[in-house]
């Protein structure tokens, strides 16, 4: 079983304007996270996740909706995975 540790600025991040059926899938994806791990989110492909390039070289992203982002990375064998944020894609860094 994975841990999923979220960044402090993730709940101001969800507590704005974010749709709530982007709440919802967020929810789904940290269930599915904290069962199967980063494997488990590539198996599903509404998800689109993948490893990020650039400045976020070392994260990794999945999609939540046609707009919406979790960003995230994983610490190495520690089954640990750590929201970093969640953005209307935009992909720089804050």
């Amino acid at each position: 079983m994975w841990r999923i540790e979220e960044h402090r600025r993730v709940d101001k991040q969800l507590g704005g304007a974010v749709p709530q059926e982007v709440l919802k899938r967020y929810e789904k994806w940290k269930d599915i996270a904290r069962l199967s791990g980063p494997q488990g989110l590539r198996a599903i492909k509404g998800f689109h996740d993948e490893n990020l390039a650039g400045e976020w070289k070392g994260h990794r992203s999945s999609r939540l909706g046609l707009q919406w982002r979790v960003i995230y990375r994983v610490v190495g064998d520690a089954l640990l995975v750590q929201v970093v944020h969640v953005t209307l894609h935009d992909y720089r860094r804050p």
